[in-house]
């Protein structure tokens, strides 16, 4: 008989985090080439095969890399924001120009199917663990948390592909011929498989819980405490999540993909459009809410004598600060050197302890103009106060005096402040310098064209959100409990219009954000009359509170209104002017959006190696 080995290298990538160091934990795990039959002879193997799974979850931290780390280039590649100064790097400027082609998705597919395999191997053989090393508990758990990690591999690979081949059990390495060829599994059927998965996940996790083990609880592996692994909620969620997705009219009777089908002639997308898929949506997103709010999550606030400093303390570090109530799943212990140096401006000539970037993840203009005023009012609202021109003495709510700043950013909402660095505004990290940092983005200010062509905003602004001043790794959250919360009222509004939960969720969201709620107080906003303006409601709300945080882009798509979004042209201020030149909207970047472009192209390679395998639309 052929022995069979396998070769674990877990690197320091904080997937499983440790509350003592990584080094300690990376000390337990075996390097090198190991006989098949061993890894599950000990704990520390076992845990090790197990976090070979993991090791494919995405770092976003790198996503000015994208595929590096598996991060995405999900917010410049929307319409939040853009790397357009940085062409050579950045993933995001082929697919603003549509001129991405056919392999650009092939690190994905190769690297979500890779951890897809080591699951199913996992699950195949985690009960023959030995006992004596591995307890019933820890097989149960650990089989569960394989199951849901497979289960997410393959819901991000269903938002971005669409229908792909499910493999539920291991090719052998030896198989040939039509046993290497699989079709494309039909969209609801990758659904239900997925929710099926994750379901099973939830039981396997939730069925040892105890009062040492609660399944809703980060795992304990030994002394440590290791977030980003795998709770019965993470899996909750992501049957919600899933359930969401297949409501949208990307993926519910799109007759766009009429044609899209396998060579047998099975279609692969449904063609009829089905409310009740809403419906399964709302419920799921409620049943999270019912079983784990508040006792397990709940929505991140910080209290004081100010409100509005309260909510923007609250909206900012609910980011920041690591597996607070909020958050449902994450990356643990990311690095965030590559993100801040995007986010942080230049700032030539500044004091050499203030900490300098590349600033070039500028904020596009119709995001800068998306946050609500602070009364909570859009922008083009007659009761908004909104001033389109001119200058205020103002003062931000982190600034520590009133300085003159361009009335368009005056008397904004706490999450603008949070999100979006803008000229003139106070940095945040002051380093030692005896004078006050301010970012000066005009033409030859410390952050200016004329210091860099590459390192500098294309539009005179530059994301803040998640940005802090310790400058330490730390956690990405991937899904919170806002977004449930935006998602429970979307589903609801789309089967059930007139619902009150649908303003109640909404409500919570505004409410935490510092901003009037809709109701019919005297301070209140008026209440979305009709379906179609509380959809339009609810989808401002998402892409105010979830901006930057990798959800807009799949939003749009599964909305489909991404011709109208992500192909829209970029505007910003006058990057080649100073004083009041620099103060006039100005055009920066054409992009377009083609109809290929909803679906993410399966690499030509996997195409030509398997005839049963359909490429998508435009591809």
């Amino acid at each position: 008989m052929k022995t069979k080995f396998i070769f674990l290298s877990i690197l320091c990538s904080g997937i499983l985090l440790m509350t003592s160091s990584c080094s300690k934990y990376l000390n337990t795990v075996p390097g090198g080439l190991l006989v098949e039959d061993s890894i599950f002879s000990s704990l520390t193997n076992t845990n090790a095969y197990l976090a070979q799974i993991y090791a494919n979850v995405p770092d976003e931290f790198n996503q000015r890399f994208a595929p590096s780390g598996y991060a995405g280039p999900w917010t410049p590649a929307s319409d939040e924001a853009n790397n357009y100064e940085q062409p050579a790097v950045s993933t995001g400027n082929a697919m603003n120009q549509s001129t991405w082609d056919v392999n650009i998705g092939g690190t994905y597919w190769v690297n979500f199917y890779k951890p897809v395999r080591t699951a199913t191997d996992f699950i195949s053989k985690i009960d023959g663990a030995n006992p004596v090393e591995v307890s019933d508990f820890l097989k149960a758990h650990f089989k569960g948390e394989a199951r849901a990690l497979r289960a997410i591999f393959y819901f991000w690979m269903l938002r971005l592909y669409g229908p792909v081949p499910i493999l539920p059990n291991v090719i052998p390495a030896n198989a040939s011929g039509d046993a290497i060829l699989y079709a494309r599994t039909p969209f609801d059927s990758c659904v239900s498989y997925i929710t099926g998965q994750l379901d099973s996940a939830y039981n396997e996790i939730e069925s040892v819980s105890n009062s040492s083990h609660p399944g809703d609880q980060p795992i304990s592996i030994g002394s440590n405490v290791e977030y980003g692994r795998i709770t019965s909620g993470v899996c909750k969620a992501y049957i919600e999540q899933t359930l969401m997705l297949a409501a949208s009219p990307l993926f519910n009777g799109n007759t766009d993909y009429a044609g899209l089908k396998n060579p047998d002639g099975t279609q692969l997308i449904p063609q009829q459009y089905d409310v009740t898929k809403w419906k399964k949506a709302a419920d799921a997103a409620k049943a999270f809410i019912d079983e784990f709010v508040p006792n397990t999550y709940g929505l991140y606030t910080e209290t004081g004598s100010d409100s509005f400093t309260n909510a923007y303390n609250s909206c900012r570090d609910v980011i920041t600060n690591d597996w607070n109530k909020e958050w449902v799943w994450g990356y643990s212990n990311g690095s965030t050197g590559t993100y801040e140096y995007d986010m942080t401006p230049k700032l030539v000539g500044e004091d050499p302890s203030v900490q300098k970037g590349g600033g070039f993840l500028s904020a596009n203009q119709s995001m800068v103009d998306a946050f609500f005023t602070s009364n909570g009012r859009t922008i083009t609202d007659p009761l908004s106060g909104y001033q389109s021109s001119g200058f205020s003495n103002f003062q931000a709510p982190y600034d520590v005096q009133q300085r003159s700043t361009y009335n368009p950013w005056t008397n904004r909402e706490p999450r603008f402040y949070v999100d979006i660095t803008y000229n003139n505004s106070y940095w945040l990290d002051q380093g030692s310098s005896s004078s006050q940092v301010l970012v000066n983005y005009e033409l030859h200010g410390n952050s200016g064209r004329l210091q860099s062509t590459t390192d500098v905003s294309s539009t005179g602004y530059n994301v803040r959100k998640n940005l802090t001043v310790s400058h330490n790794n730390r956690s990405w959250p991937y899904i919170r409990l806002a977004q449930i919360y935006l998602d429970y009222s979307e589903a609801l509004n789309e089967y059930d219009p007139g619902n009150p939960d649908i303003l109640k969720y909404l409500n919570l969201i505004r409410q935490r954000a510092g901003i009037p709620i809709y109701g019919n107080g005297a301070s209140d906003i008026s209440i979305p009359p009709s379906q179609d303006s509380m959809r339009l409601a609810i989808w401002h709300e998402r892409q105010v509170e979830l901006a930057f945080e990798q959800v807009r882009y799949f939003d749009l798509r599964r909305w489909k209104i991404a011709p109208q979004t992500m192909g829209a042209d970029v505007y910003g201020m006058n990057m080649f002017g100073d004083g009041d030149a620099f103060y006039q909207k100005t055009l920066e970047q054409r992009r377009r959006f083609l109809p290929r472009d909803y679906l993410w192209p399966i690499p030509n390679n996997e195409i030509l190696k398997d005839k049963l395998l359909v490429q998508n639309p435009g591809w």
